[in-house]
Parts: structure tokens; sequence; C-alpha cells
């Protein structure tokens, strides 16, 4: 006597699953035809690294964006003066302690080892200082709007001028 319809779909259906699980254990335990292969002739330099508190929320420009990576040493009592960007921006803090002031005036204070965004456009205008007594290195990455500058001045907000 033959199996009935349900029957014969059910010892089909325990077939394929077998042969799926039989299939992902044989490729489990046989070597990929693809390993890696060492490089060479390569060579690379951490020159910074930092750590975010939380997510970094990071969003780059519409359309063609410029990518800029550079330095920025601010002296024991220096400030870059208030400013915005007009894109997003990624920096770590190589050196020293750099405390920023932002628009509403509250205060941000990032110690080397560590990571931030900077939010862009005018209503993020913001000041970097260093209150320290070392200089602050700060590593940044710059995603702007193709052929847009760094940052653009700006004056302080009222709840600076005081």
């Amino acid at each position: 006597m033959g199996l009935g319809i349900r029957e014969a779909a059910r010892v089909a259906s325990r077939l394929r699953s077998l042969l799926v699980a039989g299939t992902v254990a044989a490729v489990a335990v046989v070597p990929s035809a693809a390993v890696a292969t060492p490089g060479s002739g390569v060579s690379g330099t951490v020159l910074a690294q930092g750590t975010s508190d939380g997510k970094l929320r990071i969003k780059p420009p519409k359309g063609d964006t410029d990518v800029v990576v550079r330095t920025i040493t601010i002296a024991p009592g220096g400030s870059t003066g208030w400013h915005h960007h007009p894109g997003q921006l990624v920096a770590v803090v190589q050196a020293g302690t750099l405390t920023r002031t932002l628009d509403d005036c509250s205060v941000e204070v990032t110690s080397a080892g560590a990571a931030f965004v900077e939010a862009s456009g005018g209503k993020h205008v913001h000041v970097g200082r260093n209150l320290g007594t070392e200089p602050v290195v700060l590593y940044v990455t710059y995603l702007l709007p193709k052929g847009a500058p760094l940052s653009i001045d700006e004056p302080a907000p009222a709840c600076a001028q005081g």
C-alpha cells in the first residue's frame, strides 16, 4: 500500500529539513575554497581613537559630499570662536580636554580618548575652548556639502553675551 497524500507531504518535508540540516553541517565542517589571504606591502597608523557615549548619529549631506580629515590643536587658554559647520563632523579628542559651549549656553566637556559628533547648520552654533594647561589635540572628519567651508563664524548667542 502506498502513502496517502498528506503522509507523503510530511515525509517530503522531513526529508527537505534533513537535507538542509546536513548541507549546513557539511558547509560548516568543510574548509572554504575562498580562504582569506594575508596582505603584503601595506602599513597603517592609527592617528587617534575615541569612544562615544552611546550611538553616533551621523547624517551625511544630500548630494556630493566633501570628506575632510584634519588635526586641530588648541593651545591652553585658546578658543575656536563662535561658529557652526555646514555639515556634520566626527571628532576624537586625542589629548587634553575640550570644553564646548553650545547655542543654549549648555557646556559639554570631552576628555582625551572620547569621540563626539557635532551637528550641522546655523542652529548649532558653538565655541570650543581649552581651559586646561596642556594643548587640546583633535582629529576631526568633516562631512560637508561639496564646496562648503569647514566652518562659518557666528556671533555669540544672547545667553553668552553677558
